[in-house]
């Protein structure tokens, strides 16, 4: 079952035989103790070893994401050292270009040539240019903050605090 796609109509079906068990043992047994209830359903159903199965798929694909991550973060940094390392191979040529005064540098591979850029802007003082030259943005929700404020006992209209929803804890150390 491990690293496969659709690992869980198996498991949905083990569960609802491992369900149908319990409830049968639970009736025929009423004072059926928890320890032998679960002894015994282990050995009526594959239940237990198909979750297991389950989570160490899990623990294989958060292994693999934390590589991938980590991967992506070094090639990212990788990609910007090259940018900047091109940019400034460009700017060099560039300049020694027009240092040497030569205009256009035609090669098997390649023709470079100095031109005029477009004419750019510079901002001196943020704070003086005028309030139509800025791009409104969106508001964006602080959830933390709201959660923060509802914890210690705001009232804030259109949102309330909710319970915990149970999760799944996996210890690998």
């Amino acid at each position: 079952m491990r690293n496969n796609a659709a690992p869980l109509q198996p498991v949905r079906a083990e569960l609802i035989k491992h369900s149908v068990f319990r409830d049968r043992l639970l009736a025929e047994v009423p004072d059926i103790d928890e320890i032998t209830l679960a002894d015994t359903l282990e050995g009526l159903t594959d239940f237990r070893e198909m979750l297991a199965e389950v989570i160490r798929s899990a623990l294989d694909d958060e292994a693999i994401v934390s590589g991938l991550s980590t991967r992506l973060s070094e090639l990212k940094a990788r990609l910007d050292r090259l940018s900047k390392r091109a940019k400034r191979k460009r700017q060099i040529a560039r300049d020694a270009m027009r240092e040497a005064d030569i205009p256009k540098l035609t090669e098997d591979d390649f023709t470079a040539s100095l031109r005029k850029g477009a004419q750019g802007v510079e901002v001196l003082a943020e704070n003086e240019v005028p309030a139509a030259y800025w791009k409104p943005q969106p508001p964006k929700l602080d959830k933390q903050g709201v959660l923060a404020a509802l914890k210690s006992g705001t009232v804030i209209e259109g949102a309330v605090l909710v319970a915990p929803k149970m999760q799944l804890s996996v210890r690998t150390k």
